[in-house]
Formats: structure tokens, C-alpha cells, sequence
């Protein structure tokens, strides 16, 4: 059975955040959850040094179907915390690695048929001995990102060694081309660094098709509501 993948991420106050940091979240302690990370936010800034945004909590799902999520917003205790933000649930399009609860299925090639609105999440459990490198390296390539024609929003998320970064991009064209291209190096850079010796155990670069996003954020790098515009013929997709 396909994974689905959901992200919430809300701004819950500092004593409620470092529980949920505090809090591990096993497979099978919620149903149908196969794994979940969480992070502490910090926006995008090109800075080697991240400045947290203490209170605002990032959770990635992987789940066996939506009835999984839905039952993670209305019931559980950590959905009920996090409903109060930003939400989205995603289909898998492309990835590149691996990482628990990802379906080995989902295909590896750059070319997909879908060209719309995407999400991306790059997900790594760090090497500790890598991290300084890691951060000189990431900092030009998400300095790169917060500019890049297209891209929408983004922020990075953290609870050592686990670090990842969750951005929205227009299309799947703009995420390419900041990806791949040559017009700015840094993010092409960051991958043949992480090639020829890994910053990571494991990692994921995985690109998803956004079906259904809901909420918003306040304060330190804010996010409307609706901020894609959705195909309206798939259930759930709220238009802008």
C-alpha cells in the first residue's frame, strides 16, 4: 500500500514545543503512523548558523492512508497541539534516497508528468563530525532558495541528528531548475559535497504533489493561508 505524508507545523509556545521535542513518537503508538520526525523551525536565511524560531514546531507523518491523518488531526493529542498552523498532506512524485516510511516504489527519475505546485522535504540524519561542513555548505545553497524565481516559502527543521528543510515552489519547473541548474551553483554544489563524502547516515531528497494545504503562520517567517493554487477537481484542494 502507498505511503501518504503529512506536514504540520504551528507556533505552540516554547514549554509545549520542547515537549513535543521531549516526546518520541514510535511507529505504532499512533494508528497508522509507519514513522514521524520532529523538528524545531528556523527560516531559510543562508546564515551557518540557523536562528531557531523557538516555539514553532515542524511534524512529518508518514502514514498508511488519509484515514491515518484524519484520525491524527481529530484525536491525538500531538494533531490536536499542531492544528492551530500550517498543514499539508502529500503525494509522493519522486525521491532520492531513502528514509522509514517511504514507499521504496516511489520513482527516482527527474522527469515526472506532474508540473504543478510542489513540495519538497530534504531529510538527513547528520554525521556529527560532517556538521560544520554541512551548515557552510547548506547555507549557500539555501541562501540560493529564499531567491530563487518560484519559490513560494521555506524553512528548515531540526532535533540533532535529524535535519531537514520543507519548501514550496509553483511549479515543479521553478524547483528544477533552482535544483539542477546552472545558472546559480550552490545547491548542485551541496550535492556533489554530499556525494563525494556524505553529510549523512541516511537522507532523502523526496518531491511531493500537494493535494490538500490548510492554515497559516504568524510572526518570524509567516505563511498565508491557500498559498497554492490547486488543481480544484482533486478532493480536499482549497483554491486561492
Amino acid at each position: 500500500m502507498a505511503s501518504v505524508v503529512s506536514v504540520h507545523i504551528a507556533d505552540v509556545g516554547v514549554g509545549p514545543a520542547l515537549g513535543l521535542l521531549l516526546r518520541r513518537i514510535r511507529p505504532g503508538s499512533i494508528a497508522g503512523l509507519r514513522h514521524a520526525d520532529v523538528g524545531t523551525a528556523a527560516p531559510l536565511s543562508g546564515s551557518t548558523l540557523p536562528r531557531p524560531t523557538f516555539g514553532r514546531i515542524g511534524f512529518i507523518g508518514f502514514w498508511d492512508d488519509e484515514a491515518a491523518i484524519d484520525r491524527f488531526v481529530r484525536d491525538h493529542p500531538v494533531g490536536r497541539r499542531l492544528s492551530g498552523g500550517w498543514h499539508a498532506r502529500l503525494e509522493p512524485l519522486r525521491r532520492f534516497g531513502t528514509w522509514p516510511g517511504l514507499d521504496d516504489g516511489v520513482g527516482e527519475s527527474r522527469r515526472t508528468s506532474y508540473q504543478g505546485p510542489a513540495v519538497v522535504l530534504t531529510l538527513g540524519r547528520l554525521r556529527l563530525p560532517r556538521a560544520a561542513q554541512f551548515l557552510r555548505t547548506s547555507a549557500r545553497a539555501e541562501a540560493a532558495a529564499t531567491g530563487a524565481p518560484g519559490a513560494v516559502w521555506a524553512t528548515g527543521l531540526a532535533k540533532p541528528p535529524f535535519v531537514a528543510t520543507c519548501s514550496l515552489w509553483e511549479s515543479t519547473q521553478a524547483l528544477a531548475t533552482y535544483a539542477y541548474g546552472a545558472r546559480d551553483r550552490a545547491h548542485p554544489d551541496a550535492i556533489d559535497a554530499d556525494a563525494a563524502k556524505p553529510f549523512h547516515h541516511q537522507s532523502a531528497f523526496v518531491r511531493f504533489r500537494p493535494y490538500h494545504v490548510e492554515g497559516g503562520l504568524a510572526g518570524p517567517n509567516p505563511l498565508g493561508e491557500r498559498s497554492f493554487i490547486l488543481d480544484p477537481s482533486t478532493p480536499g484542494a482549497p483554491v486561492n
